[in-house]
């Protein structure tokens, strides 16, 4: 059983290498405000994933891959990106003088926590991906649905230690960051996400071309 954990774990971190919009939210989030935000937005996105490999061992993604469900939902996700973005943007106001890092944004523990939550929990095609990875485990190592579950968990597991960290070490350099370099971090990530929205739609609206 440890050989299966340490192989979730290991399989864990290495797909955090694959950075993405979520990774980029939650370090603005904790550049923004504060250490505790930043780990309560990490507790969400962790708690979406497991939600994602729960599904994804039971098998829920097997019906996430018929061709209107997956269209519905690409482009839902896309456009939640997009609308995340466009907030964050919008949310900067230049007019805003302040001395200290720390007061550019009111902290907020559940608005953290739900808005990261939201984030990773609208792109349910997630659970698409893990179906597909836990069927490779199943065929290459052999594990069986219990396994796969140690594996899940662990890889799971993985998600809150490399965001964790990410975290809490820019928290130890947050005080020595400018603010207008805050606000400039704010509309970049907002742009971020915007951009993997509308990349999503546009792939989304080839892929349908191709196949109508």
């Amino acid at each position: 059983m440890l050989a299966i954990i340490l192989d979730g774990f290991l399989t864990g971190l290495i797909l955090q290498i694959a950075i993405g919009p979520v990774f980029f939210f939650i370090l603005n989030i904790s550049l923004q405000k504060t250490i505790m935000d930043g780990l309560f937005a990490v507790s969400a996105v962790t708690l979406a994933d497991y939600i994602f490999i729960a599904l994804a061992v039971l098998g829920v993604g097997k019906l996430l891959e018929k061709p209107k469900i997956k269209l519905t939902l690409g482009i839902i996700s896309s456009l939640v990106l997009i609308l995340f973005g466009i907030i964050m943007i919008i949310s900067v106001n230049p007019s805003n003088q302040v001395n200290s890092p720390a007061n550019l944004s009111e902290s907020s523990y559940i608005a953290s926590f739900i808005s990261a939550f939201l984030l990773t929990i609208s792109s349910p095609l997630t659970i698409v991906f893990w179906t597909s990875l836990f069927a490779a485990k199943a065929i290459e190592r052999g594990y069986a649905q219990k396994q796969l579950i140690y594996f899940g968990l662990a890889a799971g597991l993985a998600t809150l230690v490399f965001l964790g960290s990410s975290v809490t070490l820019l928290a130890i350099m947050r005080a020595k960051i400018p603010v207008m370099l805050l606000r400039i971090s704010n509309i970049a990530v907002g742009s971020l996400l915007i951009f993997y929205g509308v990349v999503r739609l546009f792939r989304i609206a080839i892929n349908t071309k191709r196949n109508s």
